[in-house]
């Protein structure tokens, strides 16, 4: 598995987390607010990821 698709598993992971606590706790308790943050992080990271081998391939 390379990195890629750890960084995938994680993401799905963090949505279905996300999605668990905030319907259980609502949807600015701490908690659903904090994995939202790291979801953003990830999905950030994800996008750069994307963007950084689209370029490398074009060169």
């Amino acid at each position: 598995m390379n990195k890629t698709d750890h960084l995938l598993k994680r993401i799905e992971f963090l949505r279905n987390k996300m999605t668990e606590v905030a319907l259980e706790k609502g949807f600015t308790n701490f908690e659903s607010v904090a994995i939202s943050q790291e979801l953003d992080r990830l999905l950030n990271l994800y996008e750069s990821i994307k963007h950084l081998e689209k370029h490398e391939k074009i060169e």
